[in-house]
C-alpha cells in the first residue's frame, strides 16, 4: 500500500509451510460468476512466482480449475486452495464458484479465511453485482471480516470506474459510503480500433505516482498535469476517509487545519482500519500481458493482503463444545497449545482417494499423529445437526495443494491450510482434537436444498454402487441432502439448483462409475372418500383341495384431516368371528396402502365393520384379509374419491421492488398469500400456502423471477383437497404422479 514493488516470489509450485501464524494469510476471493476470480488468482501467482505462465479459463489451464468438470464447462464449480508466498508470508488464496448454485463451497471458503477480496466486474451491470454478491458481503459484516474491493474488466468496452465505484459504495457502503473508496485510479492509454481506452496502469492516490505498465516493465512516473486536478479531489476524500477510521482523534482536526498529514501515518492508520473491517478499499487488477511478469495492480494487491488483511492471531475463533454439547473455552491460535482443527472441504481423487482440507485453529497438525474424529454433520440450516460420529484415526500424508500437485508438508501450524489424504471416514465440517479430550466445533449455516433430482440406477451392475456414492457426494457437500422417500419409493437427492444438479451427476458418473437415469420427482399424494359408502366383500372359492370362504360387509365415512385410517368393530352376533376381525382390519388397511383410485394411500377414514359370514372349514385369515380388501374397494367404487395433495407453508424474502411479481406468481401457482413484513434492507417477507406440486422448480423459478436476489424457505403444513380437473390429470398420468412435477 506504499506504492512499492516488493520482488519476493516464493517457489514455483506454491508457497512452502509456514513457522507461525503471524506469517499466514487465509484470504478467499467471492463475487458473481464472470467476475475474473480465478483469472485474479492466476496473475497474483504469476506475480509471486508460484507459477512461469498465467493460465486461460477459457484453455482450462488454470491452476484453480484442475477438475474435469470445471475445465469441460470452463466455469468453478468448487472451492480451490492456492497457495502463494510473498514479503515473508503465505497467502493462501481460497477461490470460490461464482454461481449460486455452489453458495456451499462459498460458505467453506468464508470459514477457512480471515478476509475476503469481493471481486466485481466493470463490464457487469449493478442489478447482478448486488445480486449475487450483497449476501456474502452480509455475512462478512456480521462477523466483522475485513473486505477489499477488486473491480476488474476494465480493459473491455464501455466500462468505468467511477461508475462501479459507486455502485459498490452504494451496495456496501450501507450508512457510510465514505468506507468504500479506492486506493488507486486507472490509468488508461490511447483509444484502440474499439473506441475504448486500454488499462496501462494505476495512479497511487497516497504517493501521488504513477505506476505504468504500458513498457510491459512497472516503473514509476509523477502525474501529468491534467491528472493533478482529479488525482487530488480523489486523494482528499480518501484521506478523509482513512482519517475518520483513525484512533487519533487528533488527526482529522490537524488535518482540516491545513496540516500536511505524513503518508506513512496514513497508511498505518489505513492498514489498522482495513485489518478490523471498518475500511474498504477499492482496487483494480488486469491480467498480465503476454510476456510481462506482473498483471497491473497485482503486486498492490499483494501488498495490500500482507500488510492490510488481519493474521490468522486476529480472527475470532470459532465456539466449541464437548461432543456432548456442553460449552468449552474458545481455542487460542497457538501452535503449541491443543490440537483444534476443522474439515472445511472434503473430496475424491481416483488416485488418493478421500482428500480433506483442514483449517487448523490451535496447535500443530502433523503426519502420523492419532486425533479423535467427531461430527455432527451438517444439515440444512447448520442448528439441528444429525447424530455425532466419533472416531480415533491416525493422520495421513500433509500436503500443501497446488492445482493437481500435492507438495508434501511435514506440519501445519495454527491459522494455516493443509490437506489430509485418507481422513478416515471425515465428512465436510468434522472436528479434529486430540484423544482423550474430544471437541467439537459448531457448523456454519448452509442453505436449505429445495429442488428435487429423483434418481435411479442405470442397470442392474449401478444399482450396488449407487447408495455408496450417493452417501460419498452428501458427506462431500452438505448442501445435498439425500431422502429415500418411503411413499414414493424414489431417491431424492435434493440440490440448489439446476447446475449443482448436472455437477452432481457428473460426479457420480466421472467420480463413482455410477450410471444414473433421473426420473420425474413425484410428490406424495393421498386418496380419502368424498362421503359416505358402504362395501360388501365376498371371497369364496371352491375348486378341490381346503376352500375359502369369507364375507364381510362395512360401512366407510371420511374424517377430518390428520385422523389417517380408523376401524370400528360392530358385528353382533358373532356374523364374523372373534378371531377373524383383525383379519379383515389387516385386509382394509393393506388394501389402503395401496391406494383406489391412482394408487396413493388412502388416509382419514373410518372403516366400520357391520356384518359377514364365515364358514367352519373354509374360513381363514387370508380368507377375511383378502374379504377386508374387496370390501374397501366396493365402497371406493360406489363413492367419489377424493386426491389429497401436500401444501406447503412457503416463505419468500425478495427486495422491495420484487414484492408485487412474487405475490402474483405465487397466485399463478395456486398459493394463498397468508401475510407480508418488512425485513432489514428494504426487502418483504412474503408468507404463504402453496400446493407442493407447484414449488418442484420453485428454487429456479424464483431466481429467474427476483433476478437472484430472492431466497425462500418452506415447510409441510398438511394434505388438502386437489381440484378435479387436476386430480383428473394425476389420475390419466400415474406414472408421474404430479403435474408439474
Amino acid at each position: 500500500m506504499g506504492d512499492k514493488a516488493h520482488a519476493h516470489p516464493g517457489a514455483a509450485g506454491g508457497a512452502p509451510a509456514a513457522d507461525r501464524p503471524s506469517d499466514v494469510r487465509n484470504v478467499v476471493l467471492v463475487g458473481p460468476s464472470g467476475s475474473g476470480k480465478t483469472t485474479l488468482v492466476e496473475a497474483l501467482a504469476l506475480t509471486a512466482g508460484a507459477v512461469n505462465r498465467a493460465g486461460r479459463v477459457e484453455d482450462g489451464a488454470t491452476v484453480s480449475d484442475y477438475d474435469e468438470i470445471e475445465q469441460r464447462r470452463r466455469r468453478s464449480v468448487q472451492l480451490s486452495l492456492v497457495p502463494v508466498a510473498w514479503d515473508g508470508c503465505k497467502i493462501n488464496l481460497l477461490d470460490t464458484p461464482g454461481y449460486a448454485d455452489f453458495v456451499g463451497e462459498l460458505r467453506a471458503g468464508l470459514r477457512a479465511a480471515d478476509a475476503a477480496l469481493f471481486v466485481v466486474s466493470a463490464a457487469q451491470d449493478a442489478q447482478s453485482v448486488a445480486a449475487t454478491t450483497r449476501a456474502a458481503w452480509e455475512e462478512c459484516a456480521l462477523v466483522g471480516m475485513p473486505r477489499a474491493i477488486v473491480v476488474t474488466h476494465l480493459d473491455t468496452a464501455r466500462t468505468s470506474f467511477d461508475d462501479m465505484t459507486r455502485i459498490c459504495a452504494e451496495n456496501f457502503g450501507g450508512e457510510d459510503p465514505d468506507a468504500v473508496l479506492p486506493l488507486y485510479l486507472p490509468v488508461l492509454g490511447p483509444d484502440g480500433a474499439d473506441g475504448h481506452a486500454p488499462l496501462t496502469g494505476l495512479t497511487g492516490l497516497l504517493s501521488r505516482r504513477i505506476l505504468d505498465h504500458s513498457s510491459g516493465e512497472r516503473t514509476e512516473l509523477p502525474p501529468a498535469p491534467e491528472q493533478e486536478e482529479p488525482l487530488r479531489a480523489a486523494r482528499d476524500r480518501l484521506i478523509e476517509g482513512i482519517i475518520a477510521e483513525s484512533e487519533d482523534e487528533s488527526l482529522m482536526d490537524r488535518y482540516l487545519g491545513g496540516e500536511d498529514i505524513d503518508v506513512a501515518t496514513l497508511i498505518a492508520d489505513l492498514e489498522r482500519a482495513v485489518a478490523r473491517g471498518s475500511f474498504h478499499p477499492v482496487l483494480t487488477a488486469a491480467p498480465a500481458a503476454e510476456g510481462a511478469r506482473q498483471g497491473i495492480g497485482t503486486v498492490e494487491l499483494l501488498e495490500l493482503i500482507t500488510r492490510g488483511f488481519p493474521t490468522p492471531l486476529e480472527r475470532t475463533p470459532p465456539v466449541v463444545t464437548t461432543p456432548s454439547g456442553k460449552p468449552r473455552s474458545a481455542p487460542a491460535c497457538d501452535p503449541d497449545g491443543p490440537l483444534v482443527a476443522e474439515v472445511v472441504k472434503t473430496s475424491s481423487d481416483p488416485y488418493v482417494g478421500r482428500v480433506s482440507l483442514v483449517r487448523v485453529f490451535s496447535g500443530t497438525l502433523r503426519p502420523d499423529d492419532s486425533v479423535h474424529l467427531c461430527g455432527h454433520g451438517l444439515d440444512a440450516t447448520g442448528h439441528a445437526p444429525r447424530p455425532c460420529h466419533e472416531a480415533e484415526i491416525r493422520v495421513g500424508a500433509l500436503t500443501s495443494p497446488f492445482g493437481r500437485r500435492q507438495n508434501a508438508l511435514d506440519r501445519c501450524v495454527a491459522g494455516d491450510l493443509a490437506c489430509v489424504a485418507r481422513l478416515g471416514e471425515a465428512e465436510t465440517g468434522d472436528t479434529l482434537s486430540p484423544v482423550g479430550d474430544p471437541v467439537l466445533i459448531e457448523p456454519w449455516s448452509t442453505p436449505d436444498p429445495l429442488l428435487p433430482l429423483a434418481v435411479r440406477a442405470h442397470g442392474k451392475a449401478d444399482e450396488d454402487k449407487l447408495s455408496q456414492g450417493l452417501a460419498r457426494l452428501v458427506a462431500e457437500d452438505p448442501t445435498l441432502r439425500l431422502e429415500q422417500n418411503p411413499d414414493t419409493g424414489q431417491v431424492v437427492l435434493w440440490c440448489l439448483g439446476e447446475a449443482h444438479q448436472e455437477v452432481a451427476l457428473e460426479r457420480l458418473r466421472s467420480r463413482y462409475g455410477v450410471q444414473v437415469d433421473a426420473e420425474p420427482h413425484r410428490v406424495p399424494l393421498r386418496e380419502t372418500f368424498a362421503g359416505r359408502a358402504a362395501g360388501r366383500g365376498r371371497h369364496v372359492k371352491q375348486s378341490g383341495g381346503h376352500g375359502q370362504f369369507a364375507i364381510c360387509e362395512i360401512e366407510v365415512e371420511p374424517l377430518p384431516p390428520g385422523s389417517g385410517i380408523e376401524f370400528v368393530d360392530k358385528v353382533v352376533g358373532g356374523a364374523v368371528p372373534r378371531q377373524f376381525i383383525p383379519s379383515v382390519e389387516k385386509g382394509v388397511r393393506a388394501q389402503a396402502a395401496k391406494g383406489l383410485s391412482a394408487g396413493h394411500p388412502l388416509v382419514d377414514v373410518r372403516v366400520t365393520l357391520l356384518d359377514g359370514k364365515a364358514h367352519s372349514v373354509d374360513s381363514s385369515d387370508a380368507a377375511f384379509q383378502t374379504a377386508g380388501a374387496l370390501a374397501l374397494r366396493e365402497a371406493a367404487a360406489a363413492s367419489r374419491i377424493q386426491l389429497l395433495e401436500p401444501v406447503c407453508e412457503v416463505s419468500v424474502l425478495v427486495p422491495d421492488d420484487y414484492v408485487g411479481p412474487v405475490m402474483s406468481d405465487l397466485s399463478g401457482r395456486r398459493g394463498r398469500v397468508v401475510g407480508t413484513e418488512q425485513s432489514p434492507g428494504g426487502r418483504t417477507l412474503v408468507r404463504a400456502e402453496v400446493p407442493e406440486i407447484e414449488v418442484g422448480r420453485y428454487a429456479v423459478d424464483l431466481r429467474s423471477l427476483s433476478h437472484g436476489t430472492g431466497r425462500f424457505d418452506r415447510a409441510y403444513a398438511r394434505h388438502e383437497a386437489m381440484p378435479p380437473q387436476i386430480a383428473e390429470r394425476v389420475r390419466t398420468e400415474p406414472a408421474n404422479g404430479s403435474p408439474g412435477a
